[in-house]
Formats: C-alpha cells, structure tokens, sequence
C-alpha cells in the first residue's frame, strides 16, 4: 500500500482525491485541509455573495469514502523531505510515499497606509474564501454604500453581488479602464456603462492611497486629491500563489511551485497542482488547468497512465453573471503583425446602448483572440473554434454579431441537434455533447443525474442552461430510450476533446 497525502483541500485536492478514490489500486490517500469546512465550489461564492444560492449549494458533492482520509481544519505547516512526512500544526506527522501540494493561493492585501494585512479593520474585507463571504455578507447587512478595491474579474463579481443586495456600490480602479488583462479599452468602456446600469459605478484612473476606517465606515483616499466613503470596502487586488510551505522546504519556487509536465517538483516525490503550481513558467490560476491536472496526477499513481503529462490549453475567460455575458480569449492587443505569421484580420462591432461589444482577432483563418460582449448567440462557436484551431466559417458576420447575413440566429445556436458530438458543453470539466448524449442513452434522464454522471455543470455552472437545453433537446429527439441501452459509447472520464478554459481567478 502506498500511502499518498494531500495538503489542501480546495477544488484541486478535493478533486484529486475524488479521482483516486475512483481509480482501482492499493492505497492510502489522506487530506489535510487547513479550512473548516468541506470542500466548496471557490468560482461560485459571488453568486452566494449575490444571494442566488445558498452555501450548501456551494459545497462540493465529492466526499471521502474507502481509503480515503479527509481532515479538514488540520494545518500543515512544514515537510520533512527527509523524512517523507508532514507535520501539522498540532504535532502530528504524517507520514507519504507521495506528496501532492495544493495549496492554492491567497489574496493581496495592497501596502496602504492605515491597512494591517494581520488585522484587517472592522469594515474591511477581502474576497477569497468562504469565511471572507461570510464577512462581507456580515457586513452588509444594514449597509447602504460599499466600495470595492479592483476592477479585475473577481472584484467585478463581487460588485455585482453586492449591487444586488441592494447596496450603492464604487469600483475604484487604477487603470484606465476594467478588466485591463482580458479587455481593450472599448470593451472596458461598454462593461462599466453595463455595470452602471446594474448599479455599480467605476472610477478609473485613480489609485488608493491611503484608509481610515472606524466601527462607523471606512474612508478610502485617493491619488487624484479625493476621498471616497462607504459602510465596507472590499479588497479584490489579485491573489498569489501559496508557496511558502514549499519554499520553507527547499522545493524550487518561482511565481510559482515549479513542476514538469508530469506535475512533478523539484523533488520527484512531490507534485504539486491548482492555483500553487507553476507550469511551463505560468501559474494558472483556473480551475480547470486544476482539475486536469488532478486527475493527470491520478492517472500517474494509480498506474493508469504511466505516460500522462499535463498539456496547457488556451485561457478563456468568461463572466457570466445577471446582467453580464463576456467572453475574451487569445490574443487581443492591438498592434502589428508577429514575424512570420500572415496578416492579422481585425473585426470590431460596438453597440455601447446595448452594452454590446465584439472584436476578433483572425490570422491566417484561424481566431487567435476575440472578445464578446453583451448577449452574442455565437459565443459558443467562437470559443469551440478558438480551442481547437479551426477554420473559422467565410461569413465573419455571424460570428462577430451572432446573426447570419439574414438576420435569423447563426446557425449553431439554433438547435444542440447542430453541435457537433466533440463540441465542448462544460469547459471546467471538459465535458463534450457526444458524452452527455451516450450519458443519456445509459440512463441519465435530468440535468441533476447527467451532472452527477459527467460533473457538467459542477464548475462555474456556467454551461447550465446549455446542458439542460440538451437535456430538452434529446426528450423530443430520443424520448423512447426509457431503459438503459447498455454502457455509453463513450466514457466521459475518457473524453480528449479539445477544451476550452474557464478563468474565474485572477494571479497576480
């Protein structure tokens, strides 16, 4: 028996025990996870923040079962390579034939004067775990104003959850214009006029430089002269990769814990995974690099594969909130063309009284970058095109406004008949139609069991409709398929579409 410890226990190594666990073999797999709780869906806490769910609709259904040991509230707090143990903070070791490290990262608290990162003030929080929303909803009860410290994707979503709990909020942002990383400042223009009418105001251009903050409210100073307060401030400035246990252990570190295509570090009997590790000289940030990692990993102890290795795949970034629909991939910056690639073919469609904006990026007929704003009924083709590389279609129209040249609805939005089976539905958990589809002939018959069957949907929960659209889909096309037809063509854990990624954090 081979005994494996996990230290944390976020959606990295909740996932990575789940997928042991489910793999055959002789072994011991224990968690240690440093937060009280169970596992939880970290991606979907603004929609908590907004009131849309409730927390045990956060929580993830993975649980420890046979051979699998799950503590959570344990803190590791150093590794004795040596040794081949852990130690925790109340003295235990813990002994391993394999380390596996996924520690995630943790939220910037920016140097201001009058702002302790050790001991944040009454009305201060930052927006990272379940215990940060906790404080936040805490503190918005009662509250009129909020203002929340960063236009990035997070502090965005925090914003909007707060907005619609009734509060008056601020962005205040140092960059000209929001979402500086996946957006170009047109783009950035038309989501703070969309914000705006969700009640959500921008100030841009002005960096905080300095806090006071009482029992009563808290007043944030800024680099042009001027004072904004409110009754919170929320503290969304990045996050970075937790390393110090690593560093503190001799492991090689950058941004990151570096680790090879087989997500091993520098000592080959550790690995590390999620928001923590550094690959290919980049750390993450996402959850789904996270999970095909875990399972990379998996595939790797448990002997399945002795030959896997972790691939990245292109980023994608996409907000899906009420009110909001963005999608940015690629390569977006503006500028000339790259040594020897062909000339770059430039699309751009703004429609600020609609909040809509769309930009591709097209180079030698393929889409290397593309932004989608507002409600684009092409978003899914763009995205499945960008991932794979393919040709995009002549008639650029339909992409770029989610219309053919007659006016009628592009036509892969029309109807899940139309999708091909490779096409990617969840891209957290790169879940493909011909997988819900042979899902649906081995008995699956709600979104709720091919969700269980697949864990489509279980990521940002972004491809819901999607998946219940085909789960409408195939009761009309397939309604006769009462009994299980047998095992599914196609074993959705064996699926190697090409997918997409889905960015909900944001490293600093």
């Amino acid at each position: 028996m081979i005994a494996v410890v996990i230290v944390g226990y976020g959606m990295a190594g909740a996932r990575l025990a789940a997928e042991l666990h489910a793999r055959p073999g002789d072994r011991k797999v224990t968690v240690l996870g440093a937060e009280p709780h169970r596992a939880y869906n970290r991606i979907m806490l603004s929609t908590l923040l907004a009131g849309k769910v409730d927390e045990p609709d956060v929580e993830l259904t993975e649980a420890a079962g046979h051979g699998v040991d799950v503590r959570t509230g344990v803190a590791v707090t150093a590794i004795d390579r040596a040794a081949r143990e852990v130690r925790t903070g109340d003295g235990e070791r813990v002994g391993y034939d394999h380390l596996v490290l996924a520690t995630g990262s943790r939220a910037v608290v920016p140097p201001l004067p009058g702002l302790d990162p050790a001991a944040l003030p009454d009305r201060v929080a930052v927006f990272r775990t379940l215990d940060d929303c906790r404080r936040i909803l805490a503190l918005a009860r009662g509250a009129r104003r909020a203002l929340v410290l960063g236009g990035g994707l997070l502090g965005l979503e925090a914003a909007r959850g707060l907005a619609a709990r009734g509060l008056d909020v601020t962005v205040v942002h140092p960059n000209g214009h929001l979402m500086e990383r996946q957006l170009d400042a047109t783009a950035g223009a038309v989501l703070a006029g969309t914000l705006a009418g969700l009640g959500v105001r921008a100030r841009l251009g002005a960096s905080a430089t300095g806090l006071a903050a009482d029992a009563d409210g808290v007043r944030l100073d800024l680099s042009d002269g001027s004072s904004l307060a409110a009754d919170l401030l929320v503290l969304s400035c990045g996050v970075r990769p937790d390393t110090a246990l690593a560093a503190a252990a001799g492991l090689a570190v950058q941004r990151g814990v570096v680790v090879d295509d087989r997500l091993r570090t520098s000592d080959p009997r550790v690995s590390a995974i999620g928001d923590c590790a550094q690959h290919d000289g980049t750390p993450s940030g996402l959850v789904a690099p996270a999970w095909a990692q875990a399972r990379v990993v998996a595939q790797l102890l448990s002997g399945a594969d002795a030959h896997a290795a972790y691939r990245a795949r292109p980023a994608v970034t996409r907000l899906k909130a009420a009110g909001i629909d963005l999608a940015a991939m690629g390569d977006t910056a503006a500028g000339g063309d790259r040594a020897g690639d062909g000339p770059v073919e430039e699309l751009t469609f703004a429609d600020p009284a609609r909040g809509t904006y769309a930009r591709l990026r097209i180079r030698d007929e393929r889409l290397t970058g593309a932004i989608l704003l507002g409600d684009n009924p092409a978003v899914g083709t763009v995205v499945q095109l960008f991932d794979r590389g393919a040709p995009v279609p002549s008639d650029r129209r339909a992409l770029l406004l989610g219309r053919a040249l007659g006016g009628a609805p592009a036509a892969p939005a029309a109807s899940p008949g139309l999708m091909p089976d490779a096409a990617t539905v969840c891209q957290c958990n790169d879940v493909s139609k011909g997988a819900l589809v042979a899902c649906w002939r081995a008995g699956a018959r709600t979104v709720a069991a091919m969700s269980a069957a697949t864990r489509a949907g279980t990521g940002c929960g972004g491809c819901r409709d999607a998946l219940a659209g085909i789960v409408g889909w195939l009761a009309e096309v397939d309604p006769a398929a009462d009994e299980p037809a047998g095992p599914p063509a196609t074993d959705p854990a064996d699926d190697d579409s090409p997918r997409a990624r889905h960015d909900r954090v944001e490293v600093a």
